[in-house]
């Protein structure tokens, strides 16, 4: 999706200039770690573990609990398309995302119990941050939810060059070839679908997540600016999320 001149003037602009604001920061100071050699598979088991449980696992339970709350014919669309390829993959690879991420898991040779048992604890602050995307997720308006799932769990820093059309990626191939996981750790390119599965919706997902933002959002309004401060704390946990699983990467 390009935003529009006329999305990026008046009132509306403002709001889409604050919400891109807080997507420039979704970048955090130990990312650089995971993307060099040197750690151990207890510390890559760390992280990927926090991934899955707080967020990847369940994300298509989030998306149906904002569907269920009965928004427009519009975003039930949206919502309903991206909650089917997430648990069904069907739009792309015909595998589940969570069951792509963990194809990965199997590739770099973790086991998948370190991952999937609820016996090893999270971190305080991944609780935290998964606590705030089942509220959101669970409670009205939609609106909100669906900002904090479509738009920040989602998209990433990069949001901005991807709505205005700039951002240039290589061949699919090449990115996983490059890929940290397959560079550095071992991890077989043909274990890693999920990037591909990626590659082949996302454009669509970060389309359709601005589309029912700007359609259902009155930009100077009450709403506008619980949205703003759902992202902001979305942002807050998510970087505190972040630092606590930073501990393991050693």
């Amino acid at each position: 999706m390009t935003i529009t001149r006329g999305d990026r003037v008046g009132e509306r602009g403002a709001l889409v200039e604050r919400l891109l604001s807080i997507m420039d920061q979704k970048n955090h100071w130990a990312w650089p770690k995971l993307t060099k050699p040197g750690l151990s598979r207890a510390a890559l088991a760390a992280h990927f573990r926090h991934e899955y449980r707080t967020y990847v696992r369940d994300f298509p339970v989030l998306l149906a609990r904002v569907l269920g709350q009965g928004p427009p014919d519009d975003v039930r669309i949206a919502l309903a398309e991206n909650l089917y390829e997430e648990q069904t993959g069907k739009l792309s690879l015909g595998v589940p995302h969570p069951a792509l991420f963990l194809e990965m898991i199997d590739g770099l040779g973790i086991d998948r119990a370190s991952i999937e048992d609820p016996a090893i604890p999270l971190e305080p602050e991944a609780l935290t941050y998964r606590a705030m995307l089942d509220r959101v997720s669970a409670s009205p308006p939609w609106q909100i939810g669906a900002a904090v799932l479509t738009i920040f769990v989602e998209g990433s820093v990069h949001e901005r060059a991807e709505l205005e059309g700039t951002r240039k990626l290589p061949p699919i191939d090449e990115v996983i070839r490059t890929h940290p996981m397959v560079l550095h750790y071992g991890c077989p390119p043909e274990r890693m679908r999920l990037a591909r599965a990626h590659r082949a919706v996302e454009g669509g997902h970060r389309r359709d997540a601005w589309n029912m933002l700007l359609a259902h959002v009155p930009p100077a309004s009450d709403l506008a600016a619980s949205v703003v401060d759902a992202m902001s704390e979305a942002l807050t946990l998510w970087q505190a999320y972040r630092s606590a699983v930073a501990r393991h990467l050693v």
